[in-house]
């Protein structure tokens, strides 16, 4: 009987920390804003500066902060190449940062 109380307890015990691992991950997400993806040509990447330069569909050039692993991810990528990037808003809706960035897939519609 008591073997089955103690196992009993630190089921009870897991469960109240996996539950409190993911409400502390929910208010992290919040606490980043929303994401978007951009379909872009990259003109460059300042590794110093941990910045990024992309030209958009319009043709107009924006610079934004890379964020975690899209810093790493940018040393892959020349000026010229077509990618899609991960874009974090705040919660006014402003660019803060690339968070991820991937190659464009070919469009095989399109000449």
């Amino acid at each position: 009987m008591k073997k089955a109380a103690i196992v009993l307890c630190a089921i009870l015990v897991g469960m109240g920390l996996v539950l409190a691992a993911g409400e502390g991950m929910e208010k992290e997400h919040k606490a980043m804003g929303k994401s978007h993806k951009m379909t872009v040509e990259l003109v460059s990447v300042d590794m110093d500066a941990k910045t990024i330069t992309v030209k958009d569909d319009k043709g107009e050039t924006h610079t934004a902060p890379l964020l975690g692993k899209a810093v790493e991810a940018a040393k892959n990528f020349k000026a010229g190449d077509k990618l899609v990037v991960t874009c974090l808003d705040n919660e006014k809706g402003e660019h803060t940062g690339v968070t991820h960035i991937e190659v464009a897939k070919a469009n095989p519609g399109k000449s």
